[in-house]
């Protein structure tokens, strides 16, 4: 499972790279889903830790429980590969330009 998840974070970002080069709309399409995520990901954290303080109950264990919600795994795990897809997108620009 460790292999699977770093080449996926390997992979992944590139092939967005390839998509957004041949067709432009995967990069709008990309760009949404970041957006959506990062909705959704901030959304589900700032409830999990407004009901924390709300019942008083600061353990390490509630906290901890945000991680088994599929939502915030998803969007967190597709954030961290917009980002290096991003950084990507950056660098080949650059190195262009030079």
């Amino acid at each position: 499972m460790k292999i699977f998840i770093v080449l996926s974070s390997i992979v992944v970002p590139i092939v967005m790279v390839i998509l957004q080069r041949r067709w432009l709309k995967f990069r709008m399409v990309f760009n949404f889903a970041a957006l959506l995520s990062t909705l959704i990901f901030g959304n589900i954290a700032s409830i999990a830790i407004h009901k924390i303080i709300r019942d008083q109950t600061v353990f390490m264990t509630n906290i901890h429980g945000l991680f088994l919600e599929p939502f915030f795994l998803i969007t967190g795990a597709y954030l961290g590969l917009y980002l290096i897809y991003i950084i990507m997108l950056r660098n080949l620009k650059e190195y262009q330009h030079n």
